[in-house]
């Protein structure tokens, strides 16, 4: 599913990557934990195609992301990758339901066609009853469960997640966690989560620790367990 090589990223004289190796399966939860300047967020920025790497290889989903044109790099990110960030960032105009259509009319999807997906998604998120409830209406918990149907709207070949949890209280955000792996299990959904988060983190199939801009030591989710 995705297969980084040797990932690299300077910014000016600072180099944030240096030489990173990210193979994740389908179906896969990885979990990515570092201290703050590791490198974690970079990573994930590249991966989702939102920052250019420097040198080295990323493919997705089979597709070569440093062969497309800006473009062509803007549907592949549309139609094949999901994000979920820390703050929600829904449109506080636009009910819950709208505002997890955006990326399908941005996707030219029909209305009838994304809508109905919509309402399915946050059926199995439990927000039914909040279809046409704007942000400033729900919980945070709930704005973040909407942003997780938005970014599974367009049934993206990977999730990616960065600190997903990290403004929420500990009850939503165990209940954001379980939703990881429910998803996972009901879609055979990719994820990949940076965190600071260790409950979330153990939880993973794998989780990648990085330090100083590499990956250097990685952890099953046996070993995790048996830890």
């Amino acid at each position: 599913m995705l297969l980084a090589n040797n990932l690299h990223k300077s910014y000016g004289k600072l180099e944030i990557l240096k030489g990173v190796d990210l193979h994740v399966k389908k179906g896969e939860v990885v979990s990515i934990v570092g201290a703050s300047g590791a490198g974690k967020s970079t990573l994930l920025h590249i991966v989702g195609t939102l920052d250019n790497h420097d040198n080295g290889s990323l493919i997705l989903d089979g597709t070569d992301v440093s062969k497309l044109n800006s473009k062509k790099l803007s549907e592949f990110r549309n139609q094949k990758i999901g994000f979920i960030f820390q703050f929600h960032h829904l449109l506080p105009e636009f009910t819950a339901l709208e505002n997890v259509c955006i990326p399908a009319f941005i996707a030219r999807k029909s209305k009838a066609e994304a809508e109905k997906y919509a309402v399915e998604l946050l059926d199995i998120l439990g927000l039914s009853h909040r279809l046409h409830h704007k942000p400033t209406e729900l919980s945070g918990g709930e704005q973040q469960r909407v942003a997780v149907a938005r970014a599974l709207i367009n049934k993206p070949a990977i999730l990616l997640a960065d600190e997903p949890s990290g403004n929420l209280d500990s009850a939503n955000a165990k209940e954001l966690h379980r939703l990881f792996f429910d998803l996972r299990d009901r879609f055979n959904q990719t994820i990949v989560v940076v965190t600071h988060n260790e409950e979330l983190a153990n939880m993973a199939d794998r989780k990648l620790l990085m330090k100083d801009g590499k990956i250097v030591h990685a952890n099953s989710s046996a070993e995790i367990k048996s830890n």
